[in-house]
């Protein structure tokens, strides 16, 4: 199966770099939302959906464009054709495409498509995590202060109280540095390798995650939401890390009120 969901993210792929220098009509979704989507999100997921369809009949699907077919089924297709649009709406280098099949609202497969730099990350289910064909490893680092993590802020950024810059400002001042890359999967798959020793977010839909979460846990690291609980693709927040600055991560989610950031006093 992992050949096939290769073929077509590859596929995807290279539709989307074409398509990146030229004019392209944006839309947000929702009156007032910053969230867009453009032309090139809609006809990848087309794209996807059509080939899975195709080769795995009677799975369900789970899509950011398309909403949920069949997402009652045992086996569930989590697509997000475009992860990182408004960095591809601008030409901004950081984006993908990523594919994961859930068994029972569970990851057992992820793949996910970095076209520019042609880096093709898949997990599956007990065999482990791989980079164009090598396994990978999370990172070894387990000083807070010489990590290097990546972060996100919710698209309805003004909207809430819990909106993560305080976080953000906290561990900029304690770590080597917090990078905003602006696409979920990319961040997980770059902590399953080592590039990032933790990722957090909130305001996540199961698209964004379900991939790259299975990626770092195949790839030895620890998956948790904000109270350190178990994770599922279902929840809106999660930490990703190499496991061993887990816990000092979840100290500092708790210390500044995160453990339930959807709760606004």
């Amino acid at each position: 199966m992992i050949r096939e969901i290769e073929e077509i993210l590859k596929r995807v792929g290279r539709y989307q770099v074409e398509m990146m220098g030229k004019k392209k009509t944006v839309e947000f979704k929702g009156e007032g939302s910053r969230n867009p989507v453009t032309e090139v999100d809609k006809r990848s997921e087309e794209m996807i959906r059509s080939f899975l369809e195709e080769r795995f009949k009677g799975c369900g699907f789970i899509m950011e464009e398309g909403g949920s077919v069949g997402e009652e089924k045992d086996y569930v297709f989590c697509i997000d054709p475009l992860d990182g649009t408004v960095n591809y709406a601008h030409g901004y280098p950081m984006f993908c495409i990523s594919v994961a099949l859930l068994k029972k609202g569970e990851p057992i497969l992820g793949a996910v498509y970095e076209p520019l730099r042609d880096e093709f990350f898949w997990a599956e289910k007990g065999e482990g995590a791989f980079l164009n064909g090598e396994k990978i490893r999370v990172s070894e680092e387990s000083s807070l202060r010489k990590s290097l993590l990546a972060t996100g802020f919710p698209y309805e950024l003004h909207g809430r109280k819990k909106n993560n810059t305080d976080v953000f400002s906290r561990l900029t001042f304690e770590t080597q540095g917090v990078r905003r890359g602006g696409a979920a999967a990319l961040d997980l798959c770059y902590v399953a390798c080592g590039r990032l020793d933790g990722f957090w977010e909130m305001g996540l839909k199961p698209w964004d995650v379900a991939a790259g979460s299975l990626m770092v846990e195949e790839a030895g690291g620890r998956v948790t939401d904000f109270s350190g609980r178990p994770f599922s693709v279902f929840k809106d927040h999660i930490l990703a890390t190499n496991a061993k600055i887990h816990q000092v991560l979840l100290d500092v989610l708790r210390e500044e009120g995160y453990e339930d950031p959807n709760h606004n006093p």
